[in-house]
């Protein structure tokens, strides 16, 4: 058995059927697509890969299924499924998704078509594994696909470790060992056992933080909403068609914006860290309801008629307003006295939660620093918000 030193889980082992869907093209692909994207930008050493990450979910998956005594063809479904469960996703991770579910109407977890008559699939089923339940448990579905896609899933237990690790903060530290072992099957659902609640609290206070701190950090987010509104025009310009853009790498993408003339700006800038800033940071209490979550059609055309009145290009204005921040992570189950309750019921401090991500929810606007004052004014006019931009 081939054995891989990690960072976060020191040695990982592979089953022969991991080390063969390694050696995918789709899966040598990962080592190419940053884990935190535009993370890096305000915490160099945030460098790990999606790569790495799948080995980890992998390595958590197999402990996973080792402590529940599964049998085995389970067991290798769901080892098999964490491995390949990011292998959809396109350059820049979740920063191009919006724009890639626009195009072609999918999400990164439905990964049906990546192993259909391709060598992923070809693996799978040389080894006795259907690719068509492999793509089902990826997005959750079939037997204990909650343990690779749930509320308390392996992927979030690894990225929070991991991505704390990489970045250095302390925030994203938990007890995946225990929350492991915790773990039961009750009538066909995966459940924690009683007395883990402290366990389990810990896990979502710790995404929580990890919210605030570096997934939601606003350099971010405006270096996000900068590859997003590129990656659009590459689209709709016909640059790539989407199902080739969506098996782009970090560095392809932003290869391909610098030889585009209307996304060359874009590459420069994120290149050398010259990004836009903040005309407007609106807590959630000062927006509309109107404002929240605005689709994306919507965004536009309201980033035009901000640009209009402040009399600048509109590239030149991005609108950022999230959907309403939630907690999935508080539906996890927990035995309490042999009943299966919902970890919100038996903890107060989990069920509030989703007080603490409204109170970080923050609307964007932003500009080149130069058009500034000029956004600044426009924007809080047309979207009715009075705000300090360095709230």
């Amino acid at each position: 058995m081939t054995t891989v030193k990690d960072s976060v889980h020191d040695y990982i082992e592979l089953c022969p059927t991991a080390e063969a869907l390694l050696d995918t093209a789709a899966m040598q692909r990962l080592r190419y697509v940053r884990q935190l994207s535009t993370v890096q930008l305000v915490y160099p050493s945030a460098n790990h890969t999606r790569f790495e990450h799948s080995l980890g979910v992998y390595h958590l998956a197999s402990r996973a299924v080792d402590q529940l005594g599964l049998e085995a063809d389970l067991a290798d479904r769901l080892r098999a499924a964490a491995l390949v469960h990011d292998v959809g996703h396109g350059p820049f991770g979740h920063q191009t998704e919006a724009a890639i579910e626009r195009h072609l109407g999918r999400h990164h977890d439905e990964i049906e078509w990546l192993l259909a008559d391709t060598e992923l699939g070809d693996v799978l089923e040389d080894r006795g594994l259907d690719p068509r339940e492999i793509a089902a448990t990826v997005d959750g579905r079939g037997p204990l696909g909650e343990l690779v896609s749930g509320t308390l899933d392996v992927d979030r237990m690894d990225y929070l470790v991991r991505d704390a690790h990489h970045t250095g903060v302390p925030y994203g530290t938990i007890d995946h060992s225990r929350l492991l072992y915790a773990l039961r099957v009750v009538d066909g659902e995966l459940a924690l056992e009683d007395g883990t609640v402290a366990t389990a609290e810990s896990a979502l206070i710790a995404r929580t933080l990890m919210n605030a701190t570096v997934y939601r950090h606003h350099v971010s987010r405006i270096a996000g909403a900068m590859l997003d509104r590129a990656s659009e025009r590459l689209l709709v310009d016909d640059v790539f068609d989407p199902e080739a853009f969506a098996r782009l790498t970090d560095a392809e993408l932003l290869a391909a914006f610098e030889d585009h003339d209307p996304t060359a700006d874009f590459a420069t800038r994120i290149r050398e860290r010259d990004l836009y800033k903040r005309a407007l940071w609106a807590r959630r209490e000062a927006v509309p309801e109107d404002v929240v979550g605005l689709e994306y059609d919507r965004t536009r055309t309201v980033e035009r008629e901000i640009a209009d009145a402040a009399g600048v290009d509109s590239s030149a204005v991005i609108v950022d307003s999230p959907s309403e921040p939630t907690s999935p992570e508080s539906r996890a189950k927990i035995l309490v006295d042999g009943d299966v309750r919902r970890l919100e019921e038996r903890s107060a401090l989990v069920a509030g939660l989703d007080a603490c991500a409204r109170e970080v929810w923050r609307l964007g606007v932003y500009a080149p620093e130069e058009h500034l004052d000029d956004v600044r004014a426009a924007a809080s006019t047309i979207l009715a918000v009075e705000t300090d931009a360095t709230r």
